[in-house]
């Protein structure tokens, strides 16, 4: 038997916040963010109540199917939200809810891990972004084909984790519990990871552009901040408005308002202001259009 601590065990036993959102008034906004796969053994779908005005998260609930750790760190991590804004959500790793729990054993680690991705995948739908968790994660070779686990998605969860060997790998993603046939490509991964350490993530900045590559959820966080903050008041000035639609990769596809819209030099405002600003201060690769 696993050793849990008390925490685990009475979340375990005496789950809070489990069920669905079903109440929801104007001004509210129910996402819900879902990962895993009941055929791999763990599934979650976390469900967020944001007071759309303030940012807050007023409720979060969840339903899980899994271990004690899994309804453990499912019940901890709606706990944790409760009372935070979305942006202060965004900064709670699988680290903090493991470390609410007093702690989880090595092998289920990847519970916490399963969180903070259900998380991630709510806040996406929340800014109206359309993307599968941890999109990037998705890409890249196919190292575990048991659990279907990428490259990409192993390389993160190392750096974030600091792990060294491939057992720690199996506990926090599960990838090489199956048949073992790729623990040695994760050696392999790891090593790499070392040999190139991703640069310490800092504070996003919103007037100068970020040194280090940014996550998917830290770029359209960015986007959505230079739009916000630097152009949508420069295009008001003249009686024009802009509005985020999607972004896809380096895309970023928005509406012109107001004035913009029906101006005759609206392609010029769409590259010259919109997309220029976004290259100076998020990346040179951006391409905006309108849609």
């Amino acid at each position: 038997m696993w050793e849990y601590t008390e925490k685990v065990m009475d979340l375990f036993y005496n789950p809070q916040n489990q069920g669905t959102i079903t109440d929801q008034k104007e001004g509210e906004k129910v996402v819900s963010g879902e990962v895993g796969s009941i055929a791999c053994g763990d599934a979650l779908s976390l469900h967020l109540k944001v007071n759309e005005a303030s940012g807050e998260i007023l409720d979060a609930k969840f339903q899980t199917f899994g271990c004690a750790s899994a309804i453990a760190s499912s019940s901890a991590l709606t706990a944790m939200l409760k009372g935070k804004t979305i942006d202060e959500a965004m900064n709670i790793k699988n680290q903090d809810i493991a470390g609410y729990l007093g702690g989880l054993p090595e092998e289920k680690m990847h519970c916490s891990v399963m969180g903070e991705e259900a998380l991630e995948a709510a806040i996406f739908k929340y800014k109206g972004i359309e993307v599968e968790v941890h999109e990037e994660d998705h890409e890249g070779a196919l190292v575990c084909s048991c659990f279907a686990i990428t490259e990409n998605k192993i390389k993160r969860v190392i750096r974030e984790n600091n792990l060294k060997t491939a057992e720690e790998v199996t506990n926090y993603v599960k990838a090489g519990g199956g048949c073992g046939s790729c623990l040695a490509d994760i050696d392999d991964l790891i090593e790499s990871v070392y040999e190139t350490p991703e640069p310490t993530t800092q504070q996003i900045p919103t007037t100068t552009k970020p040194a280090t590559k940014l996550t998917n959820l830290q770029k359209i966080t960015l986007i959505q901040q230079v739009l916000e903050q630097e152009v949508r008041p420069v295009l008001a000035e003249d009686g024009g408005d802009v509005e985020l639609f999607d972004i896809d990769g380096d895309r970023v596809l928005v509406t012109l308002k107001g004035a913009c819209g029906t101006c005759s030099s609206a392609m010029a405002t769409l590259k010259g202001a919109i997309e220029a600003t976004l290259k100076e201060r998020v990346s040179e690769s951006i391409v905006v259009e309108s849609v």
